[in-house]
């Protein structure tokens, strides 16, 4: 593995350094320069915007073909395909009005186009509007997406599900290699913080094309935060105040791209005491301090783009439990978890005639403990993973773009504490694909193919027939798979996708080897050494309507899973525990997300945004579990900006009505039905040469008693948080 990771980094340390700029100016339909435009090349990922008088200039752009997208609210996003033959290019771009919202450029998918030219419908938001909706962690902002939901334990902990699908089913990103965390355990939680992510990407159905076992139900793309644009710098600081759990979050960052070179530092400290719920108790030991460092430095010339980014997360965090005494006001109580996570990564690119070379590095390292006392290290884990990800672009040929590429991971884990949990193991994948991209007029094409293998090794640990006895395994899985996608315009203003593809899971170690306590789920768990990959098949259709005043959409799925592993109870107990067992059968899962965003003339500032969610999931003839309750989520935003001392200002109310659940699992109960309502307001305040951000949100405002059907905390008769006010201030320094 070492001497693969070095034949790469040398072959991408080989460029030259000429430098070619791109500069013009943008104006409107009437030849007015256009201020604040955002101009950004998608190949290196770099950006300006246009000054005062329309005019922009970067430097580095990349050899051979690349697009450069002009972005302004307002104005109609505009992609211009250029070039480089080793010259400065002057382009000079008009744009023109009435398109209310921006289109991202989608970085999850391989072809990074901007949304509407994408065939795959991939749900994006900016982690700004996360917190302006009053979100209190990462997880909890993503779980507001339609079609995407949370497992949680208390405000600390959260993981993903898309579509019913969860734990090890849901590839989660970060800096643009995968997060390896254990993440078989649902009381683990991402290991993430908001600071220093820039937006988050949800790919909903089977990625496996894209990147291999274990995204058989999508993939949460996180992606970095931006660095400073071209010649620019900045410093912020930002803090927060929670009033139900006392909470505050300080973090501060700065940033510069003074040349070719750009680097950005951001920290985070983040501690909360013990959430209130309606009635007034504190839910004890639910408290957690969490800290967080990213820095990323990066370069880019015509030939090359580097970037390099560490991420460093430690979060202590409470477990509660029956008969605990509430002693201290913030630091964990035992029994608690210490996880401390490092996060490397590199991005390469490599410019070539008409093609190029991208590659992604990455390594892991999470430390995990669970502490019964100061002395008593229940479990302690390190997990440490090497991954890489190699594509070819192939040059285009007319229509067609092609990209081959190679993906691979090594990892061991290895146990220090007094129990275990999984055994220690080593992991190996490798995986190859090709896929093209055929685009004419409005409608796109787009087909892949994929092998992957996963090798699994563990070593024998314990006295055979007794609990905490682990067999040594050697297993290998394979699986072919394969995806075709078809977007085309209807009309003028309807769109409609549809995608078909197959996705794998191979299973893992806690599946496999499980033989002994788990304490996060209070069962005895024994594994099953003869699991079978999972393999489903999903069919997702997309339609879509877009006018000036006027927007729906509606999504449709179904996804059919072979050998879907579950745990289910067994009817014994081993020493006073209920015992389960991992076994195997055929699920299928169904449903969609619809909704509208309405915004009517000539109140253009108002907005009225409404969505309905629903997912069944059937394993035989029971229902699968952990499938969540049918969501429908409704927003009323005013944008007010003729304030002259506030700017950007809005207010939002929040009416979100969960439905009650009761197609359950054999070892699940019923959950009531519930309404939220929640409340944002915010604005910009210019103070002198200083910019402050405002925002005020109160969550729960009703104080309703409630517990969401996927709180962990459920079973113990906790519900979740009552009313919270958030305040948060940013400052421009």
């Amino acid at each position: 593995m070492k001497q693969q990771f070095n034949i790469l980094l040398l072959l991408f340390s080989i460029a030259g350094f000429s430098q070619f700029k791109i500069s013009g100016y943008v104006t409107n339909s009437n030849q007015q320069k256009l201020s604040g435009v955002i101009v950004h090349v998608i190949e290196s990922n770099t950006e300006t915007s246009t000054d005062e008088n329309g005019y922009f200039q970067l430097p580095s752009v990349p050899k051979g073909t690349t697009e450069v997208v002009f972005q302004r609210s307002g104005f109609q996003t505009k992609t211009e395909v250029i070039k480089n033959n080793g010259d400065d290019i002057v382009l000079n771009v008009m744009l023109s009005e009435k398109e209310i919202h921006l289109e991202e450029v989608i970085i999850s998918t391989l072809y990074n186009k901007i949304q509407s030219q994408n065939v795959m419908k991939v749900e994006h938001a900016s982690v700004k509007t996360l917190k302006e909706n009053g979100a209190v962690s990462l997880i909890d902002g993503i779980a507001t997406i339609p079609g995407v939901s949370q497992i949680s334990t208390g405000n600390a902990i959260g993981k993903p599900v898309i579509r019913g699908l969860s734990g090890n089913r849901v590839l989660v990103y970060s800096q643009g290699v995968r997060m390896e965390n254990q993440q078989f355990g649902e009381e683990h939680g991402l290991g993430l913080n908001a600071s220093g992510i820039e937006s988050v990407e949800v790919i909903k159905g089977p990625a496996s094309l894209l990147y291999g076992s274990d995204a058989l139900g999508g993939v949460v793309y996180f992606n970095p935060e931006k660095y400073a644009p071209y010649k620019e710098k900045s410093a912020d600081f930002e803090q927060s105040y929670f009033t139900n759990t006392q909470g505050t979050s300080s973090t501060f960052g700065v940033k510069a791209s003074p040349s070719n070179f750009k680097f950005l530092l951001r920290g985070n400290y983040t501690s909360h005491a013990d959430y209130e719920v309606p009635n007034g108790d504190r839910i004890i030991n639910t408290r957690f301090i969490e800290k967080d460092f990213k820095s990323g430095i990066g370069y880019s010339n015509s030939k090359i783009s580097t970037d390099f980014r560490y991420n460093y997360n430690n979060l202590n965090l409470g477990l509660p439990e029956e008969d605990i005494e509430n002693s201290g006001f913030r630091n964990p109580l035992f029994p608690k978890q210490e996880v401390a996570n490092h996060l490397l990564s590199l991005n390469q690119k490599v410019y070539l005639k008409n093609s190029k070379i991208e590659a992604d590095f990455g390594y892991s390292l999470n430390d995990r403990k669970e502490l019964e006392a100061s002395d008593e290290i229940a479990l302690s884990m390190k997990l440490k993973t090497a991954s890489y990800n190699v594509k070819y672009f192939v040059p285009k040929m007319n229509r067609w773009e092609t990209i081959i590429g190679i993906q691979g991971m090594d990892q061991t884990n290895t146990n220090f504490g007094e129990e275990l949990l999984i055994p220690d193991a080593k992991v190996a994948d490798f995986g190859a694909f090709a896929t093209t991209n055929y685009s004419w007029n409005s409608n796109v094409l787009q087909a892949g193919i994929r092998y992957d293998t996963r090798k699994i090794n563990t070593s024998t640990h314990g006295i055979e027939g007794e609990e905490g006895y682990f067999e040594a395994i050697n297993k290998q899985f394979n699986s072919f798979n394969a995806s075709l996608g078809y977007k085309t315009n209807l009309s003028s203003s309807i769109s409609t996708r549809i995608n078909i593809a197959s996705g794998f899971r191979a299973p893992n170690l806690s599946e496999l080897t499980s033989n002994g306590v788990h304490e996060g789920s209070n069962r005895y768990e024994i594994g099953n050494n003869e699991l079978k990959n999972e393999q489903n098949f999903q069919v997702d259709v997309n339609l879509e309507y877009k006018s000036e005043h006027l927007e729906w959409f509606a999504n449709g799925f179904y996804n059919s899973v072979s050998n879907y592993i579950y745990i289910t109870p067994s009817g014994t107990e081993i020493n006073g525990n209920v015992v389960y067992n991992y076994v195997q059968n055929n699920s299928y899962l169904f449903g969609g997300e619809a909704g509208i965003h309405f915004h009517p003339h000539p109140f253009d500032w108002l907005h009225f945004t409404s969505s309905f969610e629903s997912v069944t999931g059937i394993q035989g003839t029971n229902n699968l579990p952990l499938i969540p309750a049918n969501q429908w989520k409704n927003n009323i935003r005013a944008e007010l900006n003729s304030s002259q001392w506030i700017k950007n200002s809005y207010v939002s109310c929040f009416l979100n009505y969960t439905f009650k659940q009761d197609k359950l699992s054999e070892f699940e109960t019923p959950t009531p039905d519930y309404l939220l309502v929640n409340l944002a307001l915010g604005g910009t305040i210019t103070i002198g040469k200083k910019i402050v951000q405002l925002n005020l949100t109160g969550t729960n405002l009703l104080n309703k008693t409630y517990v969401n059907h996927l709180s962990r905390l459920k079973a113990d008769g906790i519900n979740n948080m009552g009313r919270n006010i958030m305040l948060r201030l940013n400052f421009d320094l």
